[in-house]
């Protein structure tokens, strides 16, 4: 089992930046591929950025490439999404995932990211 708890969420403006974390616990956080979601209001969840448990593989939505950066400290048990030159359509509810069998097993509770224009 594993336990995640995201934060560094807020109010921002547009071309504005945020780091968001996600702290782990429970089971040894450095086996999972992890990643994060965000779910706007009336829309489905949706992918968002994804790292390897090494640190060496990464994968991003087309939406959020060359502004977005994942990463991870294995020994904080902590993953990071760096998120640069916001834009209003980032505005949503972003979640950190832990997966298993290639598939997002574990989520936190979500941290509301709100973009300005």
């Amino acid at each position: 089992q594993v336990q995640l708890v995201e934060s560094g969420g807020g109010l921002v403006q547009a071309g504005g930046s945020l780091r968001l974390s996600c702290a782990a616990s429970g089971r040894t956080f450095s086996w999972y591929y992890m990643g994060w979601f965000r779910q706007a209001p009336g829309k489905e969840r949706e992918f968002v950025a994804g790292i390897s448990w090494n640190g060496r593989s990464t994968n991003y939505a087309d939406s959020v490439k060359g502004r977005f950066t994942i990463s991870r400290d294995n020994a904080k048990n902590t993953v990071y999404l760096q998120m640069n030159s916001l834009k209003p359509e980032d505005t949503a509810v972003y979640y950190c995932a832990g997966f298993e069998s290639g598939t997002p097993h574990y989520w936190g509770q979500g941290t509301q990211v709100t973009v300005s224009s």
